[in-house]
């Protein structure tokens, strides 16, 4: 396999917190209406992305044992390069650092983050509306990191209206249960008639409305949140199963997970208005 001239690139793909999530409703066709508050922290998976000459698409690394053509990455990867009949191909290699099933977009930051990669290194020249449409396809949340700002999404999380939130340091907590989206969003008990939001949203109050049926579910979930509350007001981003409390400063946060249960694991990370992988991208091309 003959590699081009251009070097690997290696991107974060970024964690995200829902810093609040509303579902408002449920729609005919099974989705949810809901308004979220999305942010990006200086944490993530990494994908180098190393191009080739053929056309063939290889993910390796910190796979989880998922067949390749279930990979979002491969997904993502192989969605574009048909969408834009591109003739290069590519070897993406991911270390995996964001739990399964915690609720930070592991997945689709990574498939996000692919889409975005390639269609720089494969000159697609689409713009982030269009790969937000395509990105779409891969799952709600991707569009959310291909927008790369931190925003409010309505919807079922693919209307943004970016937002300017001073950065703060978080300690995230998972503990070590895997949530299942797609179970939350059918369970009857689910919560799904929270009003919208006014204009003046940050005079709210403002919660996650899959909390106390993930906290039902999961009693590790509300031991974590019990746990920080401790220290912080606490808070279950997305689905969970991750928890997280914000901090003045690096130190805060980092005495706060020192003292971390065994059984949990965590990292702290500040939060960024623009995505790191957006960031690093643009910095990359700048330089060229």
């Amino acid at each position: 396999m003959t590699e081009t001239s251009h070097a690997p690139l290696t991107l974060i793909a970024p964690a995200k917190l829902n810093l609040f999530l509303h579902i408002n409703g449920r729609r005919e066709d099974g989705y949810h209406e809901l308004e979220t508050l999305f942010t990006f922290l200086n944490f993530g998976d990494d994908l180098t992305f190393s191009l080739t000459d053929d056309r063939k698409i290889t993910v390796s690394g910190d796979t989880q044992g998922i067949p390749t053509h279930d990979n979002l990455i491969y997904k993502a990867a192989f969605l574009l390069q048909q969408h834009c009949q591109c003739q290069q191909g590519v070897n993406i290699h991911l270390v995996k650092r964001l739990p399964m099933g915690g609720g930070v977009g592991g997945g689709s930051s990574d498939a996000a983050t692919t889409l975005l990669a390639l269609n720089r290194l494969w000159n697609c020249n689409l713009s982030l509306a269009e790969l937000a449409q395509l990105g779409v396809t891969l799952g709600a949340d991707v569009p959310v990191f291909i927008n790369g700002h931190t925003a409010i999404a309505h919807g079922i999380g693919e209307q943004l209206h970016n937002v300017e939130l001073t950065p703060g340091w978080f300690c995230v907590v998972h503990p070590g249960e895997h949530v299942s989206t797609a179970e939350i969003f059918t369970h009857p008990d689910l919560k799904r008639d929270t009003a919208k939001l006014k204009a003046d949203w940050q005079t709210e109050n403002l919660r996650n409305d899959c909390e106390p049926l993930v906290k039902k579910l999961c009693p590790e979930v509300e031991k974590a949140l019990q746990w920080l509350l401790k220290y912080a007001p606490s808070k279950m981003t997305g689905t969970g199963a991750c928890c997280f409390a914000e901090f003045s400063t690096q130190a805060e946060a980092e005495q706060v997970l020192a003292q971390l249960p065994e059984k949990w694991t965590g990292f702290v990370a500040t939060s960024a208005t623009l995505s790191p992988a957006h960031t690093a991208l643009n910095a990359h091309f700048e330089m060229k």
